[in-house]
């Protein structure tokens, strides 16, 4: 029975409307990665001591918010628009997406992650493209837990701007992810970098050949994802519609 059930899940992760899915994922999460290391790349580029400059953390904040409302509203009615392996790990925990789903969401979001930091390492040649670091007060587990707060908040906008009980939103749900992202780095980019996003914490890394810190940018957010959807779907806003498998999202939602 159980290898029955497994091999149905996984047949349901290789269709065509599954394929697209994962297709919807790489555009969105490239751009978005594209978008959110350009820009911290650009404000060096412009203020050499960016690091210690404010104008440039509220950049870098500014497409944050801008290339993940984009990114998201391009992709919720074909993938869900996750564009974030801890957003797809709590659909997966929530029940909302297969596991075998999930992970082929997690391939598409590493590889576009990887393939937009190499791209921009490519074409911005004599420019260091950014990784994501700790300050040096902050301890692995206290940046951990600082990311997993964030990451709570983001994905717990994205369960609420999702929920088709709320009535059809067009681009405000988007946009409210989008704003909560950006609120977020404002407050943990001097400290994490107010990464959220374990698919683009992990490109630069790649880039850079530099996988220091790396835990920080994936169990805080996976946990924070996980235990918001579990609150939002079973505690807050109990859920008892049927969802869409693939897309991760009841049906009806724009």
């Amino acid at each position: 029975m159980a290898r029955t059930v497994l091999a149905a899940r996984f047949e349901q992760s290789v269709t065509a409307n599954a394929l697209r899915s994962y297709l919807a994922e790489f555009i969105s999460t490239f751009f978005f990665v594209f978008s959110v290391l350009g820009s911290a790349t650009s404000s060096r580029k412009l203020m050499p001591d960016a690091t210690s400059d404010p104008s440039s953390l509220v950049l870098v904040a500014i497409a944050n918010a801008l290339a993940l409302s984009s990114v998201v509203y391009i992709a919720a009615n074909i993938s869900g628009g996750h564009v974030n392996p801890a957003v797809t790990f709590g659909m997966a925990v929530g029940g909302h997406i297969s596991v075998p789903t999930a992970l082929f969401y997690w391939v598409s979001q590493m590889l576009a992650s990887v393939m937009a930091s190499l791209l921009l390492k490519m074409t911005l040649v004599g420019m260091h493209v950014p990784t994501y670091t700790i300050a040096e007060e902050m301890t692995g587990f206290g940046a951990s837990l600082l990311e997993g707060v964030l990451t709570f908040a983001l994905a717990y906008t994205v369960y609420a701007a999702g929920d088709v009980r709320r009535g059809a939103q067009g681009a405000i749900g988007p946009l409210a992810i989008g704003f909560m992202a950006g609120a977020s780095v404002l407050v943990a980019g001097p400290f994490s970098g107010g990464s959220m996003n374990p698919a683009c914490a992990f490109g630069s890394a790649v880039t850079a050949g530099s996988f220091k810190n790396q835990a920080v940018y994936w169990i805080g957010p996976l946990i924070g994802a996980a235990v918001a959807g579990l609150i939002y779907d079973n505690v807050v806003f109990p859920n008892d519609q049927e969802t869409d498998s693939i897309r991760g999202i009841p049906d009806g939602v724009v």
